[in-house]
């Protein structure tokens, strides 16, 4: 077995399973033993940790405290000046195309694609070796979840920030103990026996020895033993998930107390000793069958939340006594109706004031980062998420602090001020995110009251004994009103109730299983892992060429795709790279050069498929292409033998990829038409691209007007019209970002980059040679060469997804035509219906009332057909305005009917007390009306009507009985009668009505009269 000794060296990748602990333990040990004798040689030179005088030295009392800006700035400086890292700025908190998560919850998320191998040789991040930065952070829903958490105690959060330390095979343990030792006593002055470090114990069951290289590293420093504390997996064995990266971490725990032992504290939860600093030393893949197999190169992560750092050195035991919460604290009593805030937990903060100052300044941090980054609240995912963060500030501000309306938003500003020098959005983003704050509050406090005296009034209905509140109660809270479950937790635990979760859990899984469904779906089984990564690299596999797929041109107006004859270079079986696949076997084929687009960019990849030299008759179809570390991954199921060697024709689907493109530049000029008739303040949230549509998800206050609606489609159809030329080019990143009027969206671009630009060529753009606005963006899809092609674009559908985005969905050429064509119709189907209705009061009534079906069944129709939305708009406003013309007119005529109904009936029965008849209509709301008009001419009377649908059995019936009349209520007489009919009613004491089935009314009818007698003993 070969080592090659450089930090993070490689190592030849076999696999350990679980029960085999030699391998493991065995290159353990001989790194061990290297790098030993490595500090061995290097102390020869001095003790490179030995502490200083300064680093011994207690806090001082007087001095004074350093602010959180400093603390954040020193780390970042230590790492940037003295040990060359990359200052990398944070990524937003939404992640960036990992759907494995709500958020960004660690400073190491940004750089999965890095651990993972899957980086984009060309991008910057694929020459990250040693990167600093402070990571936005939130951590709520999902596997990281403190929510519920917060306020409850002075330390958790749902918004924080991440200090953090990578080497991506760069330097190993010894260099980032020795760092982060010196950073913690040198340059913050925390006193070194203030300090305790844990370390990995092994575990064998894993196969997993102690990391007695940490701990040595730990003992050279001048950690003393008994501060040097062993445990397991749990605590001190880092893992990214199920599978992937993973390794031993050591941990520097800091105790507030000082001048004691303190060491069975550790990990114990104690608010006394806590961790501040965590170091991951990634040197494994977690495989899928849960064995570890040592990763090519090792890696350092490190984290340390700043929020407890700076209560370490301010001196505080509640992160929300320090410099990060202050401000926000005395904003929040400025705008409350209750006392200033005491620092009070548990049972002495009575009446849980304290708890929401806390809650408020958590949850107004997480907002203002979340929604300057794109996320707002909604109604699934992270948006959800934050919806509840923001209804649970809500209900705190409004119940327990006694704040007003706007109150929230307003702590906006104060949120810019402590952290906008770090995170300039919150200072671009200010107003919007305080609209955002205001309008979701707002929507929410009717639904706010509206609860609690629901809960109220529950808890004046219950039996007190068990404390069980009623679980149907909370889930329409939950569903009809949109309180998230934990704040009706809270709600309850306040008053001293809670809810059968068996119960509530029964009676919401059918609410959470489309949502379920939704977010189950996984990456292919086929994407290469790490370790295939790393082989392929080993084994000098050069990355695909695919500059193919732009090397296409137009003849006319038919476009000519090249051919391409390309070699396997490796097959990929979903575990390892093997050297043939047989028939039925699926696999991912990787070729030196490839014509067919792989997924990205929000471009549907290439459809298509293969042939292979002598055998041209046998089709490999390729089902799905993506690309990972540069390698472009043909997912195939093999239809013949395939050996890498094999020589292939790619036979390309070029219908397929002309409709994509077709669709990809539409989406670009819609970009650029958005931005020109909204202004500038539109942002690109997300798109895709397929074959038959393009979807385009952007920033917009509210869902767009049909005058805005109109100027965007004309905005791009003059450009199609046009046939303007589209222009691309590949540029240095830095080159392209100063093109003045860019669009860019929160991607990690490539290295050169490819720009696209629309009727001005790009170096004319570089050269700020025309002031001529047009689309221009950083973009790796395929794109027409002229706009022509697009023919015409149409807007089918916009509406707000969530909050202040909203999401377009288009369609181009002849769906576009059809669009048109089937909103022509509906248009001229709206004015003939228009037209009649004027002419209305000339219709008997059964003409009435098919006109009223015919507008419902019309409106409907409108609302699912593909035409143009600002015409959808325009008819289904035209269709509420006839519906109700139409409404008015049906009563009227209704009215009318039942006149001559009640009339009729009076003058063939009477005003006997009595009266048990039957009418000729199809109209339960004519019964209803006769009934009514019959007892205001005959207001003694008891008055049941039936109405006999003979085409369907069923029979109408209502009735009405004098107000004082005890002893037969109306409701009772109907329900009565309509389940003797197999039917159901209801109503009041006085009037009620319902349905049955029946082929004889005249039954109906003896029936229904003989019950009235025997209760009215007439």
């Amino acid at each position: 077995m070969r080592i090659i000794t450089t930090c993070g060296g490689r190592f030849d990748g076999s696999r350990v399973s679980p029960g085999q602990s030699g391998s493991v333990s065995e290159i353990s040990v001989r790194v061990q033993m290297f790098r030993f004798w490595l500090r061995r040689l290097r102390q020869l030179g001095g003790p490179p940790g030995l502490l200083s005088a300064r680093s011994a030295r207690s806090f001082s009392g007087s001095a004074p405290e350093l602010p959180a800006a400093r603390v954040r700035s020193t780390f970042l400086e230590f790492f940037r000046q003295r040990h060359g890292h990359l200052l990398v700025p944070s990524s937003p908190v939404r992640p960036r195309g990992d759907p494995s998560l709500l958020f960004v919850n660690a400073g190491m998320n940004q750089f999965k694609p890095v651990f993972l191998g899957t980086v984009d040789p060309r991008s910057a991040m694929a020459s990250y070796r040693r990167v600093v930065n402070s990571q936005k952070c939130v951590r709520a829903g999902g596997k990281h979840n403190d929510l519920e958490d917060v306020g409850r105690d002075v330390y958790h959060h749902t918004f924080f920030e991440m200090l953090g330390n990578w080497s991506f095979g760069d330097y190993f343990k010894e260099e980032a103990c020795s760092m982060a030792w010196n950073l913690l006593t040198e340059h913050y002055g925390i006193p070194a026996d203030r300090l305790y470090v844990s370390y990995f114990a092994g575990d064998a069951a894993s196969g997993l020895s102690a990391d007695e290289e940490t701990r040595q590293i730990w003992l050279d420093i001048g950690v003393p033993p008994s501060r040097l504390l062993p445990f397991g997996l749990k605590e001190n064995f880092w893992e990214m998930g199920e599978s992937g990266p993973c390794g031993p971490c050591t941990e520097i725990h800091y105790d507030h107390d000082g001048g004691r032992d303190a060491a069975k504290l550790v990990n114990a939860d104690s608010p006394d000793v806590v961790e501040i600093w965590n170091l991951v030393f990634i040197q494994y893949n977690r495989e899928t069958d849960h064995s570890l197999r040592l990763l090519p190169r090792f890696s350092v992560d490190t984290g340390m939340g700043l929020e407890r750092l700076v209560s370490v050195l301010q001196g505080k035991r509640s992160n929300y006594d320090t410099d990060l919460f202050t401000p926000l604290l005395h904003a929040i009593h400025q705008m409350s109706k209750v006392g200033a805030y005491r620092g009070l937990t548990g049972a002495a903060d009575e009446r849980k004031v304290d708890m929401a100052y806390r809650v408020v300044a958590d949850h107004i941090r997480t907002l203002s980062v979340c929604i300057a980054d794109g996320i707002h609240p909604g109604m699934s995912g992270a948006e959800l998420v934050l919806r509840r963060i923001l209804r649970r500030a809500v209900r705190f501000c409004v119940e327990v602090l006694r704040a007003p309306p706007g109150a929230l938003a307003s702590l906006v500003p104060t949120v810019t001020h402590t952290l906008g020098d770090m995170y300039p959005e919150l200072h671009t983003e200010v107003d919007r995110i305080m609209d955002i704050i205001n309008e979701n509050e707002a929507h929410f406090l009717s639904s706010l009251q509206q609860g609690s005296r629901l809960i109220h009034r529950t808890l004046n209905k219950m039996d007190h004994k068990h404390g069980v509140f009623p679980a149907p109660v909370v889930c329409s809270l939950h569903r009809d009103l949109g309180f998230p479950l934990d704040l009706v937790d809270l709600m309850l635990e306040e008053r001293g109730v809670r809810v059968d979760r068996q119960e509530l859990d029964r009676l919401i899984a059918e609410n959470h299983k489309v949502a379920s469904e939704l977010r189950s779906g996984d990456l292919s089984h086929l994407m290469l892992d790490v370790i295939s990564l790393a082989e392929l690299q080993r084994l000098s596999v050069p990355h695909t060429d695919d500059s193919l797929k732009y090397q296409y041109r137009q003849e006319g107006e038919q476009y000519v795709f090249p051919q391409c004859s390309a070699t396997v270079l490796a097959l990929y079986d979903g575990q390892t790279l093997v050297s043939e696949v047989t028939q039925g076997q699926r696999c991912g084929v990787i070729l030196d050069r490839t014509c067919f687009y792989s997924e990205q960019g929000g471009q549907s990849h290439d459809q298509g498929y293969f042939t292979r030299d002598g055998l041209q008759d046998v089709l490999f179809p390729v089902e799905h292409v993506v690309v990972a570390g540069g390698y472009v991954v043909h997912q195939v199921t093999a239809t013949e033998l395939l050996q890498t060697g094999d020589q292939l024709h790619l036979h390309l689907n070029q219908g397929h990829r002309w409709s994509c493109m077709v669709r990809h530049t539409a989406t670009h000029l819609l970009n650029f038409a958005l931005k020109t008739v909204l202004g500038s303040s539109v942002h690109q949230r997300g798109s895709h691209v397929s074959a038959d549509r393009l979807r385009f998800d952007f920033t917009v206050k509210g869902s767009l007007s049909v005058s805005q609606l109109q100027q965007v489609e004309k905005c791009v159809n003059d450009i199609v019209s046009a046939n303007q030329i589209v222009y691309s080019q590949e540029l240095p990143l830095q080159t392209a970002r100063s093109i003045r009027g860019l669009r860019t969206v929160d991607e990690v671009y490539p290295d050169p980059v490819r720009v696209v630009a629309v009727a001005v060529p790009v170096s004319e753009l570089l050269d700020n040679g025309t002031d001529r606005q047009t689309s221009v963006e950083l973009c790796c899809g395929t794109h027409l060469l002229k706009t022509g092609a697009i023919e015409d674009l149409v807007i089918v559908s916009e509406r707000q997804m969530i909050k202040g985005i909203s999401r377009i969905i288009a369609v181009t050429g002849q769906e576009a035509t059809r669009a048109r064509e089937a909103g022509q119709v509906l248009s001229e189907d709206v004015d003939s219906l228009a037209a009649r209705l004027k002419d209305s009061t000339h219709y008997s009534f059964d003409s009435a009332q098919r006109f009223a079906k015919e507008i419902g069944v019309l409106s409907d129709t409108v609302d699912t057909t593909p035409i143009p939305q600002w015409q959808r708009r325009e008819l289904q406003h035209r269709l509420r305005a006839l519906q109700r013309s139409s409404n008015t007119a049906v009563r009227k005529l209704e009215t009318r009917e039942a006149a001559g109904n009640a009339q009729a009936l009076l003058e063939k029965n009477g005003r006997k007390v009595l009266l048990v008849d039957s009418l000729e209509t199809d109209s339960l709301s004519v019964v209803m009306k006769t009934v009514n008009q019959v007892s205001a001419l005959s207001p003694l009377s008891f008055v049941m009507l039936l109405a006999h649908q003979r085409h369907s059995g069923k029979v109408l019936c209502a009735c009405q009985v004098p107000k004082d009349a005890n002893s037969l209520p109306a409701s009772d007489w109907a329900l009565a009668v309509c389940c003797h009919l197999g039917g159901s009613a209801g109503g009041t004491a006085v009037v009620a009505k319902g349905t049955g089935s029946s082929s004889d009314i005249t039954e109906a009818l003896r029936w229904a009269e003989e019950f009235a007698r025997q209760k009215t003993q007439r």
